[in-house]
């Protein structure tokens, strides 16, 4: 199939018809702006021509009359006389002259799997000079080639060009592939030892939580064994001063009458008492009852030396001063009473 481009758009095509297969036609059809709008057909075996025109009002015609859609109808006749090649084998031709070849019977048909159906058919006429629609047939194929042959080689720098593009720009992707992995290895580095950094950090924090919580678990322990221990102690003491008032009283009573009568003729005395012994003999009174005992005897080992110098010194009905008192105190502290127990 050969397409001109002008006022007028032509196709030509190569046909078989039916009735003699062997036989090549050629069919030239000729149209402005639309197909439905009405065709011209020009067929010729190079040595007779024949010519006839389609109107747009038998193109209606005839799709009233098979009953189909005339848009429809339109693009069958389309793939029937213009697609050539490719609507080989889908549509049939036939061709019938008279004996004179002055008037030609041109109808086409499409197939089913079951039979055909007629598309369309016209009666065309002889033309006078058939030489003159060969060579009309071949300068439209000449014009075709050339313009064909033009577009080819248009097409082929453009294939070329696009090719030289194309290699340039999978350079470019190579390139940029290269570089992509070089970024990609080199974020992946960096990010490995930024995460684990970040990992480090997690770490040592979750160590320092875990060290602060046990820390406060211990201080929480300690808080509680301090307070448990200050329980305790205070329940001790507690229990110690009632032991100790308890066993104060018994002590008291149990203290000899000796130390009381020298302490009454003590008091008696002229002479001035000194607050200290008070406060030794009070001391004393708290102490067991054994005490006493320990210091009469301590009286009676005193040398013989010095009681002679004492008689001087006082006078008949008077007790012991407080000199010889508080020198027996001084003399023997309750501490040293007490290691002898």
């Amino acid at each position: 199939m050969i397409s001109g481009v002008g006022k007028m758009e032509k196709t030509l095509n190569r046909i078989h018809p039916v009735s003699d297969p062997e036989a090549t036609y050629f069919l030239q059809v000729s149209w402005e702006k639309d197909l439905g709008t009405g065709f011209d057909l020009l067929l010729s075996d190079c040595q007779c021509a024949w010519t006839g025109t389609v109107s747009e009002a038998d193109i209606s015609r005839e799709a009233a009359d098979i009953e189909m859609d005339r848009e429809k109808y339109v693009e069958e006749l389309r793939k029937a006389l213009i697609a050539g090649e490719e609507s080989a084998g889908k549509y049939n031709f036939v061709i019938s002259r008279d004996e004179q070849n002055k008037a030609c019977h041109f109808s086409y048909e499409r197939n089913l799997k079951d039979g055909s159906f007629r598309l369309g058919s016209l009666k065309l006429q002889e033309v006078p000079s058939p030489a003159e629609v060969v060579k009309e047939l071949i300068g439209y194929c000449l014009d075709s080639l050339g313009k064909l042959r033009a577009k080819t080689e248009h097409l082929q720098r453009e294939n070329e060009r696009l090719f030289s593009n194309w290699s340039d720009v999978e350079r470019r992707l190579e390139k940029c592939v290269e570089a992509k992995e070089e970024l990609e290895a080199d974020l992946y580095s960096r990010f490995i030892l930024v995460l684990n950094e970040k990992k480090a950090k997690i770490r040592n924090l979750q160590k320092l939580l875990s060290e602060a919580k046990e820390s406060a678990v211990d201080a929480k322990c300690a808080r509680d064994s301090i307070a448990t221990t200050q329980m305790v102690i205070k329940r001790e003491n507690n229990y110690d001063a009632s032991t100790d008032e308890e066993s104060e009283n018994p002590a008291r009573a149990s203290l000899p009458s000796a130390p009381e009568r020298r302490d009454s003729s003590l008091l008696g005395s002229p002479d001035v008492m000194d607050p200290a012994p008070r406060r030794k003999r009070r001391q004393r009174t708290a102490k067991p009852a054994g005490t006493g005992a320990k210091v009469a005897a301590y009286e009676a080992e005193q040398p013989a030396q010095e009681k002679p110098g004492l008689a001087s010194q006082t006078t008949p009905g008077q007790h012991c001063p407080d000199w010889d008192l508080e020198t027996l105190e001084n003399s023997c502290e309750p501490e040293d009473l007490f290691e002898d127990m």
